[in-house]
C-alpha cells in the first residue's frame, strides 16, 4: 500500500503529511525519501504540496548508467 502512496497522493499532500497517514515521524519520513531519492526512485518537483514525484522507467534506468 505504501508503494503507491506517492501516485495515489497526486500531489495533494506534502511529504511529511502523507508519511504521517502511514504512521511515521518526520525523520522516519525523511530518511525514506533520502533513501529513494539516492535509489533514483523519485526525484525533487514541486507538484502542488508535495515536493516529490516518482521518475518514470526509463529516466531510472539512465540515472543508473
Amino acid at each position: 500500500m505504501r508503494k503507491n502512496a506517492l501516485i495515489k497522493n497526486n500531489g495533494q499532500l506534502n511529504e511529511v503529511d502523507l508519511g504521517e497517514k502511514f504512521g511515521l515521524d518526520e525523520n522516519e519520513t525523511r530518511e525514506i525519501i533520502v533513501q529513494l531519492l539516492s535509489e533514483h526512485k523519485i526525484e525533487y518537483k514541486e507538484d502542488r504540496a508535495c515536493n516529490y514525484c516518482l521518475m518514470n522507467i526509463r529516466e531510472m534506468k539512465n540515472k543508473r548508467r
